[in-house]
């Protein structure tokens, strides 16, 4: 996830940075409304953290500027300012949350996953195809082909083989199958799984001179690279402003 973050009080911006990157996430650290604006505009962000209080342009301006200009992006507001007026006000600009200070860093980055989550939720959902090397599976018509060459595949082998699309490139365990394509929470000790990935590599991989589908033993399988089209330790300290 990356972050751009607008805060003008060194101490709170620094805190934040260290424990994004401490997370995992990039973050880009502007000090003032105008050169958060000039970020926003010019770069590609996944979340916004604009502090209410800024010098140059304030933070519900940046925010009314950014959405009158047709960008997306969730916001986060962070403000001292906690009164259900101000939260209202925030929200009414364009605010997707509004966090008031002093907050606990747990909470920050809690909210800021669920507003990364629910936006590539959206972008997975508005998907209509997906496309793995040669390979390609047309979420609407449900069509599989390739390289240009249709595949017949079951419902679920359809579903197996949409689950491994959607996450190319990385290992996809037993239990994952099991909760996603087929349901279960348990696993009910069959070779279920096995079964519909032999029907499924044989129809994907056979034929063809490179191999998709491959089994990382004792793992569990995954499916070539990262789709070519893909849409894209923490501290319980307090800060105040």
């Amino acid at each position: 996830m990356h972050v751009l973050l607008v805060e003008d009080d060194e101490t709170v911006g620094r805190f934040i940075v260290e424990q994004l990157q401490q997370a995992g996430h990039e973050c880009t650290w502007k000090v003032d409304g105008v050169s958060g604006l000039a970020a926003a505009r010019s770069d590609s962000f996944d979340v916004i953290v604009v502090d209410r209080m800024l010098p140059g342009t304030d933070g519900l301006t940046l925010l009314a500027t950014l959405r009158n200009a047709g960008l997306t992006t969730p916001v986060l507001v962070l403000s001292a300012l906690g009164e259900v007026s101000d939260r209202v006000e925030g929200l009414q600009s364009g605010a997707d949350d509004y966090l008031v200070k002093p907050f606990s860093i747990d909470e920050l980055l809690a909210r800021l996953d669920v507003l990364f989550r629910r936006v590539a939720s959206e972008s997975s959902a508005a998907q209509t195809e997906l496309t793995v090397a040669d390979l390609r599976i047309d979420l609407l018509s449900r069509e599989v082909t390739r390289a240009g060459q249709p595949i017949s595949v079951q419902p679920r082998e359809f579903k197996l083989l949409e689950y491994l699309m959607r996450h190319a490139g990385q290992i996809v365990t037993r239990a994952m199958l099991l909760e996603h394509v087929w349901g279960y929470h348990f696993d009910p000790q069959t070779n279920v799984i096995d079964v519909h990935i032999s029907r499924l590599r044989q129809k994907i991989d056979k034929g063809f001179p490179e191999p998709l589908l491959e089994t990382v033993r004792g793992a569990g399988y995954r499916l070539g690279d990262a789709p070519v089209d893909a849409q894209p330790g923490t501290s319980t300290d307090s800060v105040s402003q």
